[in-house]
């Protein structure tokens, strides 16, 4: 397609867009047809550089993959493999994982199984930030915070399947508790319910 824009005079930038491809892409292959190559070549450019590309295959040395062997047929499961440090190997437990997954080996069957992020992942669950009054404020507000009555502690309960919620209000100093039922955990919907 983008060899069939350039024959057509249509400018890199407008095939990009037209493609929805990034313009760098569309200009590489301009570029290397300008310099007098085929779409055939790049082709094959493309595929021989794509090889490069993607996870190496994993290689241990014949001394450690016997060890391994001799351990799995014994009944061993990665980590206890790595956890009893018997001998250094030259793998983590995450690829020790991913070696069984590779022999068909069902992972499902073992006491962990490990995910793989991407390098530069960052955890987002659990960072809502600031929410509220901060803790440090409400000790100069209120200096008699945990000995006087009214002050609420709040929760909200999710349901199985994200379906339902429950909110719930403790009073700090008598322990004194309410449940709202407010159907989802929407900020929409605890603010509604905590208003009534």
């Amino acid at each position: 397609m983008i060899a069939n824009f350039r024959d057509q005079g249509v400018k890199a930038y407008r095939a990009a867009k037209l493609l929805h491809r990034s313009l760098e892409t569309v200009y590489r292959v301009y570029r290397f047809l300008a310099a007098g190559h085929t779409l055939q070549e790049y082709c094959q450019h493309y595929r021989k550089n794509k090889a490069h590309c993607g996870r190496k295959a994993i290689q241990l040395p014949t001394d450690e993959a016997t060890y391994i062997k001799a351990k799995v047929a014994q009944g061993w499961t990665p980590d206890t493999i790595m956890g009893r440090a018997e001998r250094p190997l030259s793998c983590s437990m995450r690829t020790l994982y991913r070696l069984f997954e590779w022999d068909n080996f069902d992972v499902r069957t073992l006491p962990m199984k490990s995910k793989r992020r991407p390098n530069g992942y960052v955890k987002q669950r659990g960072k809502a930030g600031q929410l509220g009054q901060s803790i440090h404020q409400r000790a100069i507000d209120f200096p008699n915070f945990n000995r006087e009555f009214g002050h609420l502690e709040a929760d909200t309960v999710q349901g199985k399947g994200h379906q339902g919620a429950v909110m719930t209000l403790v009073e700090r100093t008598s322990k004194v508790e309410v449940i709202l039922n407010v159907h989802s955990k929407t900020a929409t919907s605890v603010t509604q319910h905590l208003q009534v």
